[in-house]
């Protein structure tokens, strides 16, 4: 276990959460979308688009929510999850 006695299954999965939010960035600067327009797209404040976004958190959301994003930015949600 690590200073925060998180398990390997923890890790891995906060290590996923961040490249997801990293995804929807990506995909939100290709749509030329501030967070604040995406955010009022999908009924969510800017500070939540903002630690979705966050590589230097962990931020959980909903899988309606991300339904909700992928759709806003126009995109697969399967494209969220495609980390390689």
């Amino acid at each position: 276990m690590n200073s925060y006695n998180l398990g390997d299954d923890e890790i891995k999965n906060i290590d996923r959460i961040k490249k997801v939010g990293l995804k929807i960035a990506y995909y939100r600067n290709l749509r030329e979308l501030s967070q604040e327009e995406l955010a009022s797209m999908v009924f969510l404040s800017r500070e939540q688009i903002n630690r979705i976004e966050s590589p230097n958190g962990k931020s959980f959301t909903s899988v309606d929510t991300l339904f909700c994003i992928a759709d806003a930015l126009e995109i697969d949600i399967r494209r969220l999850f495609d980390f390689e």
